[in-house]
C-alpha cells in the first residue's frame, strides 16, 4: 500500500464514519479502515436502532450536540433520498417524584429551542394507557426526537464519505509497538498505511491498540436487547400510539414496534466486562426474565408476549460517561474518539464536526473530552 493518504481514520463506526466523512468534506484524502467492515455486528455502532434525543439533564453540551446531530443526520438521509433512516417517533422520559435530572432538563430545552412538554400522571394516562404510570409519576416528552436506523445509517454515511473521494478498506490494524513514532501503522495483512494525520476510532478496540494510553480507561460491556411481539391486530404498541421511551428510575429503555419487528426493550445498565472480538451473541435466559419482570411493571400487556429477536452487543464506557476526543499526548498527528458509552450513537456528525475543526482549524477544545479526565474506576454520571 504505497499511497500516502492526508488522514487515515481507524474504525468505521459512527464516530470514526462521520470523522471520515468531516474531513473528506473539508478537502482531505482520508482512507478508512475497518477490521470487520463499517456498523458490523461486533461493532457499539451495530444493531438495528438507537434513540436520539435532547434531554441530558444539566449537561447542555450533550443537548446541544443532540440538537445539531439530529439535523445533520436528517440533511443527509434527504439529500441521499432516504428519509425513513430516521422515525419521529417522539421520545418519552418516563419519571418520578424526585427525578432531578428529568426536571433539569426543561430548561436546558426551552434554552436550546427543543420542542418538549411536561406530561403529569393524569395525561400521561390518557395518551398512553398501556403505559402503567404510577401516582406521581410523570414525563417529559420531545416530540421531533425517536430513532435512527443504526446499522443502515452509520453504511449511508460511508456510502456517501465514499461517493466524495474518500477509500475504505478492510484491514485490522496492529498495535504500534512501544518506540514507533506512529508516521506509519502496518496491518495484520503485511500492509502499510501511510498518512499525515491518524484517527483512531476503534471503539471496545481502544485499549487494546493503545494500551499505555487507554489500557484499563475503556470498559467494554455486554448489553442485551430484546424484542417482544405485541398480540395480532393490537395498535398500541406500535408509533404513534407509544414513542420511544426512557425509564432512567430503572435503568431500561424500549421502542414501539417498528417494521413489525416487535417492541425493544433494552437494560441500560452496565453489563459484564466482554472481548468484543469472542463474545458469543446468544441472548441469556437470565436478562430475558429480567426484562418481562420491568414489562410487569411498566407494560403489563406484553410481559408476557413472545420473544421475537435479540440481539447481544457492547457499550465501551469511559469512567463517567463523557466521550474521549483529544490529541495523543506524545504525537500531535494522532487523534483519539471514542468512548460512547451506550449514548453517543445519536452524536456522531457533531463528534465528528467537533474532531474536523480541532485538527484542521485549531478549534478550541472542549474539557470534558480530555484524555486527562480518564480515570481507572467507573463512576457513571452521564446516561
Amino acid at each position: 500500500m504505497n499511497k500516502t493518504f492526508d488522514v487515515a481514520v481507524i474504525g468505521a463506526g459512527v464516530f470514526g464514519a462521520w470523522t471520515a466523512w468531516h474531513l473528506t468534506r473539508a478537502g482531505q484524502r482520508v482512507l478508512l479502515l475497518d477490521q470487520y467492515g463499517p456498523a458490523n455486528a461486533r461493532a457499539s455502532s451495530g444493531g438495528e436502532t438507537r434513540v436520539i434525543r435532547m434531554a441530558y439533564g444539566l449537561d447542555d453540551i450533550y443537548t446541544r450536540m443532540a440538537r445539531d446531530s439530529l439535523r445533520s443526520w436528517q440533511a443527509l438521509f434527504a439529500r441521499i433520498g432516504q428519509p425513513e433512516l430516521f422515525r419521529r417517533t417522539g421520545v418519552l422520559w418516563l419519571a418520578d417524584a424526585d427525578a432531578a435530572r428529568a426536571r433539569d432538563s426543561l430548561a436546558v430545552l426551552a434554552n436550546n429551542g427543543i420542542a418538549h412538554e411536561r406530561l403529569d400522571s393524569i395525561e400521561l394516562g390518557r395518551r398512553y394507557p398501556q403505559i402503567a404510570i404510577p401516582p406521581t409519576g410523570w414525563a417529559l416528552f420531545e416530540p421531533d426526537s425517536g430513532v435512527l436506523l443504526a446499522r443502515r445509517s452509520v453504511q449511508a454515511v460511508v456510502d456517501d464519505f465514499l461517493h466524495q473521494g474518500g477509500e475504505l478498506r478492510r484491514e485490522r490494524v496492529r498495535a504500534p509497538s512501544g518506540d514507533d513514532d506512529l508516521r506509519q501503522l502496518h496491518s495484520d495483512s503485511g500492509a502499510t498505511i501511510r498518512a499525515g494525520r491518524y484517527v483512531f476510532a476503534c471503539g471496545p478496540w481502544l485499549g487494546r491498540i493503545l494500551p499505555d494510553l487507554l489500557g484499563g480507561r475503556i470498559f467494554p460491556t455486554r448489553q442485551e436487547i430484546f424484542y417482544f411481539g405485541p398480540p395480532a391486530g393490537d395498535t398500541r404498541f406500535g408509533a404513534p400510539a407509544l414513542p420511544t421511551w426512557l425509564d432512567f428510575g430503572h435503568d431500561y429503555y424500549g421502542m414501539p414496534d417498528l417494521d413489525g419487528r416487535g417492541c425493544k426493550i433494552a437494560h441500560d445498565a452496565h453489563g459484564e466486562a466482554i472481548d468484543p472480538d469472542t463474545m458469543e451473541r446468544a441472548p441469556s435466559a437470565t436478562r430475558i426474565a429480567h426484562a418481562r419482570e420491568f414489562l410487569a411493571l411498566r407494560l403489563p400487556a406484553i410481559a408476557d408476549a413472545p420473544l421475537l429477536g435479540a440481539e447481544v452487543c457492547q457499550y465501551e464506557n469511559t469512567w463517567n460517561g463523557d466521550f474521549v476526543i483529544d490529541r495523543h499526548p506524545r504525537f500531535d498527528h494522532v487523534w483519539i474518539v471514542g468512548g460512547g458509552s451506550g449514548h453517543g450513537f445519536k452524536h456522531g456528525p457533531a463528534v465528528g464536526a467537533y474532531l474536523a475543526g480541532r485538527m484542521l482549524a485549531d478549534a478550541s477544545a472542549e474539557p470534558r473530552f480530555a484524555l486527562a479526565n480518564l480515570r481507572t474506576a467507573q463512576r457513571r454520571a452521564v446516561h
